[in-house]
């Protein structure tokens, strides 16, 4: 049995179109969506390197 929620990530080199396509392949639809920024050290100072973007996707029901 999959489970009813499941948080999909946009990878590094995919469009956010392309992991909404994934989410309804794998049977989910988006009920949510959240956006942190992804830090690396230089300089020993913080810097964003991206934006990590996350989907919350729900079963669809048959």
């Amino acid at each position: 049995m999959s489970k009813k929620t499941v948080w999909y990530e946009v990878q590094e080199n995919e469009t956010i179109s392309a992991c909404l396509e994934r989410m309804q392949k794998d049977g989910y639809m988006p009920a949510g969506r959240k956006e942190e920024p992804l830090f690396e050290m230089q300089n020993g100072e913080p810097k964003v390197i991206r934006q990590l973007i996350k989907f919350k996707g729900l079963k669809i029901e048959e």
